[in-house]
């Protein structure tokens, strides 16, 4: 065996009349050295090609699992992260606190004017806002013929909402045909509407070129706009929205409920400290600001639970690769009795016994480590490519990754090398292979 060619060396010496290993124990120690070691440990590990990938692959699987699971949270909480700062991370909503009156009943605090758009858009990273408020129309109905029938009047009909100018910039949304009322139609009062889009189907109409009219009871109101793509208060696609200069004057309608807010990215907490004080400089408390929370710590918080489920399961891998490695290493052992018998008969000490299974479960599990981490990071990049991401990852923790595979080589060897080291040259000759 190649294995022995060190140890038929020393034969050779023995029989050309060298001298014993019991007189110069010293000068057979020295002469097993480092590259003796990692010579017989790279033929050991080479021996058996197809053992050593079965050996490697729980390596391999645990590492990679480590590698996949990290860089896919980072990525994943990257783009959560944008898609957060993109809707959720730019809107500021403004309500009314409300109490409980001696009845049950909720009642509001205090009432937001319907100036308030225009003195939060002062605010420093204000970029639009709007105010909408609930229309009580009575017993009238929303139909799109000006005639009295009953089977229309028995069917429900769209809510009516009345809002600022700058209402659909504030909840993200796009107008389909036409345009959306403004600051004009609003201070003139005219008798003009827009239609949410599922509104607008329910009501038959589907263009605005002609101005068409629908009507609120026995009052008609010229359509002017359609729009969809609502990304806040979607609840708006299926109203009829009044100017709201409009919607007092008709149906004497009520403070407005909610002002809608888009903000700049990082601007909330100051968003939420001064629009309260800008609607009411002397009561701020009576309103309720709903802000976004930090995108940071939103991001970490989603990459600590994606992180916590998957690499529970990496590190099952890893037990089952360290696992693999202990028990071919000390299968190993006790196969090459004969060997480590013979080895300890011609001056090899227990450490260098030990020394050579140690090195080749490292050896093992840097080479797991590093396939593990390759497959890890190539399969991060090519999800993130199927899926328009950008890759996210962290390169110490590939490096470490890697390493770790060694790690895990060095504590699955230990006991494996501590038997070998153990075994008595006289009892492994007598039952060697």
């Amino acid at each position: 065996m190649g294995l022995l060619r060190p140890l038929r060396e020393r034969l050779t010496e023995r029989k050309n009349g060298a001298p014993s290993p019991r007189v110069h124990r010293g000068r057979a120690r020295d002469r097993f050295n480092a590259r003796d070691l990692f010579a017989e440990a790279a033929h050991g590990i080479g021996a058996r090609p197809g053992r050593l990938v079965l050996t490697i692959l729980g390596t391999v699987l645990g590492i990679a699992s480590v590698v996949i699971t990290v860089g896919l949270a980072q990525t994943a909480a990257g783009q959560i992260s944008r898609q957060f700062d993109a809707v959720a991370a730019t809107q500021v909503v403004v309500v009314p606190e409300k109490t409980q009156t001696m009845s049950g009943e909720d009642r509001p605090k205090g009432r937001i004017p319907w100036d308030g758009a225009q003195r939060v858009a002062q605010i420093n990273g204000v970029l639009d806002a709007g105010l909408v408020a609930v229309v009580d129309v009575g017993e009238s109905r929303v139909t799109a013929v000006p005639v009295n029938d009953p089977s229309v009047a028995a069917k429900s009909t769209p809510q009516v909402l009345a809002g600022t100018g700058g209402l659909l910039d504030a909840v993200r949304g796009q107008v389909v045909t036409g345009r959306f009322f403004d600051e004009g139609h609003d201070a003139r009062k005219d008798r003009v509407v827009v239609l949410g889009e599922r509104a607008a189907e329910r009501l038959g109409i589907n263009r605005v070129d002609s101005q068409p009219s629908i009507f609120i009871g026995e009052n008609a109101y010229t359509v002017i706009g359609i729009f969809s793509d609502v990304k806040r208060r979607t609840d708006l696609l299926d109203a009829v929205v009044l100017p709201a200069g409009t919607a007092q004057q008709d149906f004497a309608a009520g403070p407005p409920e909610e002002l809608q807010i888009h903000i700049e990215t990082g601007a909330g907490s100051l968003v939420a400290e001064q629009a309260p004080v800008a609607l009411d400089p002397n009561s701020p408390e009576v309103f309720k600001v709903q802000a976004p929370a930090d995108g940071s710590k939103l991001q970490q918080d989603v990459q600590a639970d994606i992180n916590a489920i998957f690499l529970a399961l990496g590190g099952i891998a890893l037990l089952v690769g360290g696992l693999g490695i202990a028990n071919v290493t000390l299968l190993s052992v006790m196969e090459r009795v004969g060997e480590i018998g013979l080895r300890r008969a011609l001056g090899a000490t227990k450490r260098d016994i030990a020394g050579q299974f140690v090195v080749e479960s490292v050896v093992i599990g840097l080479l797991g480590g590093l396939v593990g981490a390759s497959l890890g990071v190539f399969t991060v990049v090519i999800v993130s490519v199927v899926q328009d991401w950008t890759p996210i990852l962290d390169i110490w923790v590939a490096i470490g990754s890697a390493l770790l595979g060694g790690v895990i080589g060095l504590l699955a060897g230990t006991y494996p090398a501590l038997k070998a080291a153990a075994i008595e040259p006289i009892a492994a000759l007598r039952g060697g292979i």
